[in-house]
């Protein structure tokens, strides 16, 4: 798998990351283990997890779990792998999170928001803490404020964040789910500081384009301009298959991800992605995660099982010629 610098870091990465978010919930541990050990094996190192993960796979858990199995399965080959976790989404009430989920599978997301820890430098130093405990290793190599917290100063954030940074705890940092204007005022005030400034910012993104309202969860437009002129900050995208709609037109129209998408321009883009596909002798989902890497994003992949593991692999080393490239953007 090739290597991507992060941001103007000088630290290299593979290019395509590995999520590891229902590991220890949905995921087995056999199965997780078979995942990490295949994708390391890819030349894969860029693993990405959270403090809250995966608390609403089921009322047996709270969240922690993803990172307390990371930290089993990378006993002694942590030094092989570029570590990411999150802060400010972990949860304070769980009841009124599991509640806030409808039963159509979409959430009431003020409602779960106000359970939200937030990114207070109290919660920031005991939840680094507890990240690493849960891991087992010394150090967090990114650590993204999870979702954009605008009730705490973030001055206070960035400070907190920044002595992490500082005492070794803490590599880099990174932000998610955050809008434009407010990541342009984190670097600002980091750097007007001399605090650790985000290198990455995580926000779903994939080749389709959202046809609703500008939400901080989906990188739009103007976030993407924002980018392409600050390329000291790479972008990770999550959600980068949409739940694997590209292969699905059955699961597409009943998973409530495609709300956000549906509309002409996305059914003119799965056409050139059919076509593409097919020219190819590729899947759908496996052209979009090769369309990314053209793009210079550093897309996610979180696979439940092994099979979505392996019909996702192949996108890995798939190349598209540049006129196929070229009927994709303009479809």
């Amino acid at each position: 798998m090739k290597k991507v610098e992060l941001g103007r870091t000088g630290q290299y990465v593979s290019q395509v990351s590995l999520g590891c978010m229902t590991m220890g919930t949905s995921t087995d541990e056999p199965a997780s283990a078979r995942i990490l050990d295949a994708y390391l094996d890819a030349g894969g190192d860029f693993l990405d997890t959270a403090n809250c993960y995966a608390w609403w796979v089921g009322e047996e858990f709270s969240g922690g779990e993803s990172e307390a199995l990371l930290g089993r399965l990378l006993r002694g080959r942590r030094d092989r792998v570029f570590l990411a976790t999150k802060v400010a989404a972990g949860i304070t009430d769980l009841p009124a999170a599991r509640a806030a989920s409808r039963p159509d599978g979409s959430t009431d997301w003020a409602a779960r928001e106000r359970t939200y820890e937030g990114a207070s430098a109290a919660v920031i130093e005991r939840e680094a803490e507890a990240s690493l405990r849960r891991l087992g290793t010394d150090h967090i190599d990114l650590y993204y404020i999870h979702v954009d917290d605008p009730a705490t100063p973030l001055e206070e954030t960035l400070s907190a964040l920044d002595s992490l940074v500082r005492s070794g705890k803490v590599r880099y940092i990174g932000w998610s789910n955050v809008r434009t204007w407010r990541l342009e005022r984190i670097r600002t005030l980091a750097l007007a500081n001399g605090w650790a400034s985000p290198v990455a910012v995580q926000v779903q993104h994939s080749y389709l384009r959202p046809a609703g309202p500008d939400v901080p969860s989906i990188a739009g437009g103007e976030l993407l301009d924002w980018l392409a002129r600050h390329p000291d900050v790479s972008l990770a995208a999550y959600s980068s298959l949409l739940r694997g709609i590209y292969d699905d037109a059955a699961y597409r129209e009943s998973t409530p991800i495609w709300r956000s998408y549906a509309g002409p321009d996305s059914e003119a883009r799965l056409a050139a992605v059919a076509k593409v596909a097919s020219a190819l002798g590729a899947t759908g989902n496996q052209v979009a995660l090769a369309w990314l890497l053209r793009k210079g994003a550093i897309p996610l992949i979180g696979p439940r099982t092994w099979a979505h593991y392996e019909s996702i692999a192949p996108a890995f080393t798939l190349e598209l010629p540049d006129e196929l490239v070229s009927l994709l953007d303009n479809a």
